[in-house]
């Protein structure tokens, strides 16, 4: 059994760094980024996000690499783990299985979230986004992919992995059983429990 997890609003909940890093990048660039409406609306990559702000296109890979260059001091310090993710991560090894975080971030600031907690996995993917997940999914046989976003629903789906939505990012419970999700949990907490199900399930 693998299981696959985002990072973002899943595991971890970055958003004041996050926040005060794209308002950083703002006040340096001139640019009315809004710090706060992106912090509280996690998934998209950030050539998405530059460009919903009105970013030129020929400035967006500047702004990306300034708010990486950013990100460890500001982010990292500032990010706590949500309700339930090092049960979750641990249960799957308890039960003999595999863990791959697989998120739309920068891998470099990623692994620097992971090691921060202490979390090991045994895979890391970054920057993917969507049904872009599914290749790296579908590369480690992901049997079940745990996300709070609709994007992360139909990477899921796009893998043909079990879609495990939680709420605790910017999408509804509404939104991600409309996209798809095959189960959705108020927050990591129960998803420990819900994994012992499923899985006695499928053995029987």
């Amino acid at each position: 059994m693998t299981v696959g997890f985002d990072l973002d609003m899943t595991l971890i909940d970055p958003r004041p760094g996050m926040a005060a890093v794209m308002n950083a990048v703002g006040a340096e660039s001139g640019y009315a980024l809004d710090g706060e409406h992106f912090a509280a609306n996690l998934g998209p990559p950030l050539d998405m996000t530059y460009r919903d702000f009105g970013v030129p296109e020929e400035e967006i890979p500047a702004l990306i690499a300034r708010f990486r260059a950013l990100y460890p001091e500001v982010v990292i310090p500032a990010t706590v783990a949500l309700p339930g993710a090092a049960q979750s991560l641990a249960v799957v090894r308890e039960m003999g299985g595999g863990t791959v975080v697989v998120t739309g971030k920068y891998r470099a600031n990623a692994a620097l979230h992971l090691a921060a907690f202490g979390w090991e996995v045994d895979r890391l993917f970054g920057e993917l986004w969507s049904t872009g997940k599914a290749e790296a999914l579908r590369a480690e046989g992901a049997d079940v992919y745990v996300g709070d976003h609709v994007g992360d629903v139909r990477g899921a789906k796009a893998a043909g992995a079990v879609s495990v939505g939680v709420v605790t990012g910017p999408c509804s419970r509404e939104e991600l059983a409309d996209e798809g999700a095959d189960v959705v949990l108020g927050s990591l907490t129960e998803f420990p429990g819900w994994l012992l199900g499923w899985a006695a399930s499928r053995a029987s």
